[in-house]
């Protein structure tokens, strides 16, 4: 028996690459299926065609160019259904012990033996934290799903990529008062191209304020303190949208054995087999990019199913 430890697409990728050879597995996760992309934004839209989404050969027909979440969400539950995927949804992995051929996974509702182990957790479980007086406060959200929640409210906005561009966005839009918080001087260059003038565009009008080569201090009931070329202000502020970025969970890894290199602390493992340097532990998805989480997406890391599953047939 094998266990996939995630249930997003490419652990579900995995699990049918497995199936089509008769070998035996299981899939844990420790949320719902696909449980990453049942957390984006409500109203988000795939930057891939709906293809290039696709896993085990059945076809992804969205409505439009570029799918949306809950297609996605459906299209991932059809899967899971038409291949009879073993799922074990909400049950979190709390350690794996043994070696090759002998692996005890324990987990919060019991314990499994497997021979082999695939690691596809994803990471969108794990925010990546800002460390400054406040962060703990109900009124940080790491996490967004619609902007209706806060409508006629003072919202702050962290970060300069997709996720914090949408928020500024769709918040504006929705009547929030939108500030933006950013590090670098701009604006990311890897936002959605047609989205990209919107945003410029609101900061330029002053629809949405924006403080650039800026960074938060602290967070406070009612307030937020921020440090910008021109000094440190005190804004008004009932939430603050801390689009972050997010992180693997190390720690399984780690308790695991599995080593890492750079301070990307990039996974070590085969490129070839993905087989990491622990035998019979196998990295499948973006965990493989340690601390860069845009290296791997579903359309490039669906290919790490196919190499397991072979590598593992062939032992």
């Amino acid at each position: 028996m094998i266990t996939i430890i995630g249930a997003g697409p490419i652990g579900l990728a995995c699990g049918i690459a497995l199936k089509k050879r008769g070998l035996p597995f299981r899939i844990i996760d420790k949320g719902c299926l696909v449980n990453s992309v049942f957390h984006y934004p409500t109203n988000m839209t795939f930057f891939s065609t709906s293809d290039r989404l696709e896993i085990g050969g059945v076809p992804f027909i969205s409505h439009g160019v570029k799918p949306n979440r809950r297609e996605a969400l459906e299209y991932y539950r059809r899967v899971a259904e038409s291949y009879d995927l073993p799922l074990q949804l909400y049950e979190e992995v709390r350690d794996v012990r043994g070696e090759d051929g002998h692996f005890v996974i324990s987990t919060e509702k019991g314990s499994y033996e497997s021979s082999k182990v695939v690691l596809s957790s994803g990471f969108y479980g794990l925010p990546h934290r800002m460390n400054v007086p406040g962060e703990e406060l109900p009124k940080v959200k790491h996490y967004y799903d619609e902007p209706h929640p806060y409508a006629f409210m003072k919202v702050l906005v962290i970060g300069a990529g997709n996720s914090a561009v949408d928020v500024a966005l769709e918040s504006y839009r929705c009547g929030s008062e939108v500030t933006m918080v950013v590090r670098e001087p701009h604006i990311k260059e890897s936002v959605k191209y047609w989205v990209r003038p919107d945003i410029e565009n609101r900061i330029r009008e002053g629809a949405i304020r924006a403080f650039f080569n800026s960074e938060i201090v602290e967070i406070r009931e009612k307030e937020v303190v921020i440090r910008t070329p021109d000094g440190v202000r005190t804004l008004e502020n009932d939430f603050v949208m801390a689009m972050t970025g997010y992180e693997p969970d190390f720690g399984l890894l780690e308790r695991i054995g599995v080593d890492f290199e750079g301070d990307e602390r990039i996974p070590k493992y085969d490129e070839q087999t993905h087989e990491s340097n622990v035998p019979g532990v196998y990295l499948a998805g973006v965990v493989c990019g340690g601390l860069n989480t845009s290296k791997w997406f579903i359309e490039n890391a669906r290919v790490h199913a196919e190499k397991i599953a072979a590598d593992i047939d062939a032992g």
